[in-house]
């Protein structure tokens, strides 16, 4: 029997496996850094010592030099991969906050690109002076929303945060006790409100909050009334509430101003997408124009851009804003600015928006589309599975169309659901969690859902130049399996 002494005797140095014929032709051809591949052989030869010194492993093939070169060239190139890869999303959750929420337009990129080096971000080429960064964007925001002036942060939490720490610190805000949300990641606007030195003065019942409320809370120490949009929930049955409308003559009445967290920005109405509206979900124009002197919103989500908090509103009010200390610490980087600058533009022309915005574009697509691209993806999907390719590894696994629902995802329109046409497959044996779980690991990885044993692809969420790569990773995904 082999000993630990042996085997530790047998492990090859570091400066051997890094002189290994594979691993030098890993630092030419796969551009693998020889202090990256130093690190991972010293990685790899210390593990094996632990595992053999604690009585886990005592084979002696552990520390033979192919083996452990193999080990260190398959860990070296996992950590060579960026952390962050393209994924194609089959879920049919359209904002899906886990796969970045909104991807983003074309126009975007380009947008990007030129920003991406020396660009005039705050630099007056007019008169020659320093300019201000927010001069790119605020007249565009302003021109979509009717606002009088606007601001942007990093997203709408830091929105939430600065207007209440600018116009509320050491004052109270008067909000419904049914409109206290929880956002991603546990985050609760108390807590948020906490932060920004605002106090909180609760009014109403989770249920039910009516204009009195508002009033009655109404002192010397009022600094605002807000209003939260519950875009990730509702409150249904016998409830009662305050419109924005409602509240701002409140605001008035007592020289008192009104704030409104949206949430999710759905900017303005477009044709195509009424039932967002008629699902309870507000534009930004529209609540600019009740009278609310700041109305925070999100551009990752609705909006259909990159991650930012826009806060619109009152000349004074947003003012009060960009000159607190905290706009230093929450402002965004250049290349945010020309992504949503970009996004922005495109809403000038209504039609362009729904056609060139994906967050839209997916949102707003007419069932018989759905159920025809639905058509294609099945088709690609056999015909790849009954390759010479695919043959054997998917033998009794039916592919079907049928009907179900998307989401919008991301927090909102969470009583909103989108009839859709998804391609299902489904085989006696089951094993579809295993499939979906081998898709993730496809280049590049496909993200699909598992509904009572079938796997269900909704082509909301797939453009049609993935679907062959869908096609792909189920052959890869099947390959080797029993189903």
């Amino acid at each position: 029997m082999t000993t630990a002494n042996e085997i530790l005797r047998k492990l090859p140095a570091v400066e051997r496996v890094l002189q290994h014929p594979d691993v030098v032709a890993a630092l030419g051809g796969a551009q693998l850094p020889r202090e990256l591949l130093a690190e991972v052989a010293r990685e790899v030869l210390e593990a094996i010592r632990a595992r053999v010194l604690a009585g886990e492993a005592l084979d002696s093939d552990l520390a033979d030099l192919e083996a452990v070169v193999g080990e260190v060239l398959a860990l070296a190139r996992k950590r060579a991969l960026p952390g962050l890869m393209p994924v194609i999303n089959a879920t049919g959750v359209v904002l899906h906050t886990n796969l970045g929420r909104s991807p983003l337009p074309k126009v975007t990129l380009e947008a990007m690109a030129r920003a991406s080096g020396y660009c005039n971000l705050e630099f007056d080429l007019s008169a020659g002076v320093r300019g201000y960064r927010h001069d790119a964007v605020a007249p565009l925001i302003c021109e979509l929303t009717g606002a009088e002036a606007a601001l942007v942060v990093n997203n709408n939490a830091a929105a939430v945060l600065l207007t209440l720490a600018a116009l509320a610190a050491g004052r109270e805000v008067v909000v419904s006790r049914g409109e206290l949300v929880e956002i991603g990641g546990s985050f609760r606007i108390p807590d948020v409100m906490g932060q920004s030195g605002a106090i909180l003065r609760e009014v109403g019942s989770t249920n039910k909050t009516r204009t009195a409320d508002y009033a009655s809370a109404v002192g010397p120490d009022t600094a605002a009334l807000m209003k939260v949009h519950t875009s990730n929930y509702r409150v249904m049955g016998f409830t009662e509430g305050v419109g924005l409308e409602e509240l701002v003559v409140v605001g008035r009445d007592y020289g008192v101003p009104v704030l409104e967290d949206l949430g999710s920005g759905y900017l303005i109405p477009l044709a195509g997408l009424e039932r967002l509206e008629e699902g309870g979900e507000p534009n930004v124009r529209a609540s600019v124009a009740s009278g609310a002197d700041l109305v925070t919103f999100s551009g990752d989500k609705l909006l259909g851009g990159p991650q930012a908090g826009i806060i619109v509103g009152k000349r004074e009010a947003v003012q009060k804003c960009a000159s607190h200390p905290l706009m230093r610490a929450l402002r965004p980087d250049k290349v945010t600015f020309a992504a949503l600058e970009a996004v922005l533009l495109l809403y000038r022309d209504p039609r362009r928006a729904l056609e060139e915005i994906p967050t839209l574009r997916m949102l707003s697509q007419p069932l018989e589309t759905l159920d025809a691209r639905a058509e294609k993806l099945a088709g690609a999907i056999r015909a790849a599975l009954e390759s010479d390719v695919g043959r054997g590894a998917a033998a009794g696994v039916s592919v079907e169309v049928v009907d179900e629902v998307s989401q919008a995802g991301g927090g909102t329109l969470p009583l909103i659901e989108f009839p859709s046409r998804v391609v299902e497959l489904r085989a006696a044996s089951g094993g579809m969690n295993r499939v979906a779980e081998r898709l993730r690991h496809f280049t590049p990885p496909v993200i699909a859902r598992v509904r009572e044993d079938g796997l269900v692809l909704d082509p909301r969420t797939v453009a049609d130049d993935e679907f062959a790569a869908v096609a792909e990773g189920l052959v890869f995904a099947f390959d080797g399996m029993t189903v």
